[in-house]
């Protein structure tokens, strides 16, 4: 595999670390906002729930907009602006004494949606070869700053306070800020590309998608059941008389524990991807029942967790990667788009719903209805057949006196080849290829 130019290096780690600083400053409330929430006027189980998932909402309508305003203003302006939203909103948190001024901060954070506009600089400041390899970096660091994050907000929790959670995250959209001007390479023009911008005429078929509603069903559920379970877990640690500042260790144990279950599974999903992702699916709902019917004991919560946590991270690698995998050729920055709306509307309905189960039925049975919706999702996930392993590949083309569809029935018979999108204006093939029969000499020689 080719190494990253000093560039692509460059453009790799600041992008990671803008990721991971303003994700790691939104994380940072997931553990503590059930508890912290408890305090501020007008509070009930429902809308610290909104509280929390508002956030998604905000990001799941505005994520492809972003993406379309980056294409037309450029990337850096787009993320500067999303970035401001997002420390303004925090700052109107902080000063807040009741919860709906916590709500308006948290749909102000979450009005700055640029995931897309990130990962489409990502993709301006790659190569074709590396760029998969760049969005893998990308993505691992989002695990990471999730990782640090349900472990630092329980130790500032009790020190600074909410108001102090919501400067720090303010802070986090400054620094980011910063990352983006100084150490984010610049670009001379956003480069309009299929497999990492959205675009209007593709979004339709990839709504259509059957397989690829799947998968958005999937990274819905997923964050309904994150952003669920986290509104649940703090009060019931505090129910076990585990004290909230100490709610770090016991995710930490977990976190660490978690391993034995990640790093098998994700050497399994090489052979099975279905089947891995039915197992994580059962793992999940099994964790969900065994907090529910754990009585007061705080061992098995810790078991529980360290399954959740296991099961949940080998789901967040694999199906990003099945979406690219699935996508329509040449449009997987619009199958990516919707992927990621998906995500956050998930985050949204788990803070309804676990809020709205906190305050109706409690804590056990929130639980055990989470494990129920696990099992509904099991049964989508056993119809859904084995993906194929295909690889996306661009080939950028001058001059041709080829038409369209001869360039594109040209390369379909090329050994490797399975699908073909020619964008004779971009003078761009989209392709799927399976890499390892692929006969790259006679690809190029197409389009000589």
């Amino acid at each position: 595999m080719a190494a990253f130019t000093p560039l692509e290096r460059r453009a790799a780690a600041s992008l990671s670390l803008v990721y991971a600083t303003r994700m790691m400053g939104l994380f940072l409330l997931l553990p503590v906002m059930s508890v912290l929430g408890q305090d501020l006027t007008g509070a009930t189980p429902l809308l610290i729930g909104v509280a929390l998932g508002v956030y998604g909402l905000c990001q799941a309508v505005l994520q492809i907009p972003f993406g379309f305003l980056s294409d037309r203003f450029g990337r850096k302006r787009v993320i500067y602006f999303g970035l401001a939203l997002m420390v303004l909103g925090s700052l109107i948190a902080a000063g807040a004494d009741s919860i709906w001024q916590v709500i308006a901060g948290r749909a102000l954070q979450g009005a700055g949606a640029i995931s897309a506009a990130i990962m489409a600089l990502a993709a301006d400041l790659s190569r074709d070869s590396q760029r998969t390899k760049m969005m893998a970096i990308i993505g691992a660091s989002i695990g990471l700053s999730f990782i640090v994050s349900i472990m630092v907000g329980p130790l500032l929790m009790n020190r600074v306070g909410l108001s102090g959670i919501f400067l720090a995250i303010a802070a986090s959209g400054v620094l980011s800020a910063l990352l983006v001007k100084f150490a984010v390479p610049d670009t001379a023009i956003a480069v309009k590309n299929r497999d990492f911008s959205a675009t209007g005429e593709q979004l339709r078929f990839v709504f259509a998608d059957r397989e690829l509603q799947r998968l958005d069903i999937s990274i819905l559920l997923l964050h309904l059941l994150i952003t669920a379970t986290f509104v649940c877990v703090p009060l019931g640690l505090i129910e076990r008389n585990i004290a909230a500042s100490t709610h770090w260790q016991v995710y930490l144990t977990a976190c660490v524990l978690s391993l034995i279950i990640l790093i098998p599974l994700i050497g399994y999903s090489e052979k099975s991807v279905k089947w891995t992702m039915i197992i994580s699916i059962a793992g999940l709902g099994l964790s969900e029942v065994l907090i529910g019917v754990s009585g007061k004991q705080w061992w098995p919560v810790v078991l529980s967790l360290t399954l959740f946590f296991g099961f949940l991270n080998v789901l967040e690698s694999i199906l990003p990667t099945l979406v690219s995998r699935l996508a329509p050729v040449g449009a997987r920055g619009s199958a990516m788009g919707v992927y990621s709306s998906s995500q956050f509307t998930g985050a949204f309905l788990g803070g309804v719903l676990g809020g709205w189960m906190v305050g109706s039925v409690g804590l056990q049975s929130a639980h055990i209805v989470l494990g129920g919706l696990c099992v509904a999702w099991l049964i989508t996930a056993y119809t859904m057949p084995e993906p194929p392993r295909l690889s996306a590949y661009q080939l950028a083309f001058g001059e041709c006196k080829l038409s369209t569809e001869e360039i594109e029935h040209q390369l379909l018979e090329v050994p490797g080849v399975e699908e073909v999108s020619v964008v004779a204006e971009d003078r761009v093939a989209y392709l799927k290829v399976r890499r390892k029969q692929l006969d790259e000499s006679a690809l190029k020689q197409v389009l000589v």
